[in-house]
Parts: C-alpha cells; sequence; structure tokens
C-alpha cells in the first residue's frame, strides 16, 4: 500500500492566501509592508537561482524585497559593514545573508553582524540559542521571541497541518547541519517527541532509521535513506535536494520508500515549496515586532 503524500506544493499555496491576507492587514494598519534584505558575495548560481525565487514569491505577495550584491572580491569588512548598516535601517524588517561566503570569509563574524531581531534566516547565536532553550509545546516559552530557519520551521509545519502525532513518538532526524538537521531535532524535541540526532559517521544508521516514527532526511546524498531503512508506517520528511543526471531527488529513495511508509515527503514539491512561505511569516512577524 502506497504512503500519504505530504503534498508541500499544494500546503503552500493555501498558506500564501493566509499570508497574502496577513500582509493586507499590516499594510492597512502601518502604510507599508513588511520587507527582506538579501546579502550576496558572488554569484553562486545556487544563490543566485534561490535569490530570483525569493525576489518573485516577496514581490508577488505585495512584500518589500532588495538585493545587495557585493563581487566575490568583497572583503570581510565590506560584508561586514552592509550587513551592519542594514541592521541599523528602520525600513528593513528581515536580512538573509546568502551562503556560501566568499573563501576566507569567517561566517561566524558576518552572521554575528545581524540584528537578532531582523535575522529571519534563524542563524544568528542568539536565535539559535533561544530555540536550544524554548521550553517544551504547552508551557510558558521561558525565552524572549526568536526565529527558526525556514526549511525546519516548513517541515513541522506539514507534520502539524497533517495532523501528525508527535508527542512521545521516536523522531530521527539525518543530518547535523545548523540550517535544518539541528533545528529539526530541537523542533521535534519541542513537541514532545524523543528525538535522535543521527549522521553519516552513525554506527548502524539504517538499525537507527528504522527504529524511527518519524524519519527526517537531511544529509544531502541521493537517495540514501531506501525503503527497508524505513519503519513500516512511518512518516518520512525528506529534507534533501540533490540533483542526479538533471533530475531533483531527495535524500530518500522515493520509489521504495513510499510502498513502506505511512506518508511521505516526494522531492520535488514536499519541504522545498514550504521554505519560502515560511521565510515570508519569518519577515512579517519580524516586522510586527519591530513596532510593537
Amino acid at each position: 500500500m502506497s504512503a500519504l503524500i505530504l503534498d508541500g506544493k499544494e500546503l503552500a499555496k493555501t498558506m500564501k492566501e493566509e499570508v497574502l491576507a496577513a500582509v493586507a492587514e499590516f499594510k492597512a494598519a502601518h502604510g507599508y509592508a513588511p520587507s527582506v534584505a538579501i546579502v550576496r558575495a558572488g554569484e553562486d548560481p545556487a544563490s543566485v537561482s534561490y535569490a530570483n525565487a525569493i525576489r518573485k514569491t516577496f514581490e508577488g505577495a505585495g512584500m518589500g524585497f532588495a538585493l545587495h550584491a557585493l563581487p566575490e572580491s568583497a572583503s570581510q569588512e565590506e560584508i561586514v559593514r552592509v550587513v551592519a548598516g542594514l541592521s541599523a535601517d528602520p525600513n528593513v524588517h528581515g536580512i538573509m545573508v546568502q551562503e556560501p561566503l566568499p573563501k576566507g570569509i569567517d561566517e561566524a563574524v558576518v552572521k554575528e553582524a545581524i540584528a537578532p531581531q531582523k535575522d529571519v534566516d534563524g542563524v544568528h547565536p542568539v536565535n539559535t540559542g533561544r530555540l536550544a532553550q524554548v521550553a517544551p509545546a504547552g508551557r510558558p516559552a521561558g525565552v524572549l521571541d526568536f526565529f527558526v530557519p525556514a526549511t525546519p520551521a516548513g517541515g513541522m509545519e506539514i507534520l502539524k497541518r497533517y495532523k501528525v502525532e508527535l508527542a512521545g513518538k521516536h523522531a530521527v532526524v539525518v543530518g547535523r547541519s545548523n540550517i535544518v538537521g539541528k533545528p529539526m531535532a530541537l523542533l521535534l524535541l519541542r513537541e514532545n517527541a524523543t528525538v535522535t540526532l543521527a549522521h553519516s559517521r552513525t554506527a548502524d544508521l539504517a538499525g537507527v532509521c528504522r527504529q524511527a516514527d518519524i524519519l527526517c532526511a537531511a544529509v544531502g546524498k541521493a537517495g540514501l535513506i531506501k525503503g527497508d531503512w524505513i519503519k513500516p508506517g512511518a512518516v518520512v520528511i525528506d529534507f534533501g535536494v540533490n540533483f542526479v543526471e538533471g533530475k531533483m531527488v531527495g535524500d530518500v529513495d522515493f520509489a521504495s520508500a513510499v510502498e513502506v511508509a505511512g506518508a511521505i515527503t516526494p522531492v520535488p514539491g514536499g519541504t522545498g515549496p514550504m521554505t519560502n512561505i515560511m521565510l515570508m511569516l519569518n519577515v512579517l512577524q519580524a516586522a510586527r515586532l519591530l513596532v510593537r
């Protein structure tokens, strides 16, 4: 029996209508639209493509978008100066610094230059620290407002919108990056799941994956997770973006996994379309926080 397809593309369409209504409400109340500034150094093709997608999404929703494209030769001081200037600009509500940065640039220094209240990509240590410290769902947060990286936030939104039970379930996250794996593990933990954070060096990775009621793949290796790695009936969230012979595929071997899982996100059309929606919501939240 094939798994339920967790359709991020259709969910993103529904949520876009919600965002449009919220943006219109914000503009009516304050006379301006929430805006995001993207900072890039160099012309990495994936970064250029992503910035173009963000522009299209934001402008289509009536939100502000500005791209600050620096040359590959930009120094760390130049990049930090641009980011610091945007952090101080009251007309900018959200800031996102695209990676990869040029060789020799200390990413940590650049991230520190982003005002935490404008860090809509959730990469500043203040935001990552608050996510790590936030109390479980149902209790007072115990921390001030913070931002979560858009990709794992989108994965969580899929789980919630499809009413997947999380409390008490065993979740396995394969991948430990700061922008997907680690924050996804923390988000699941917040929802009272029991979480195992695995990675490429985990002993018997297949055996660990088979224990998961909820399996999240964010390791960046095409088709790594096969159908026989999946517990029958498990929910599979695939964050992988890989290209094989010009075709986008996930970290999960979809053809075999769909026959075992209870529910699964496709690639493309799963977590990907949700990322820009969650980024828009982060920018909207940032704008609201800056005027309250």
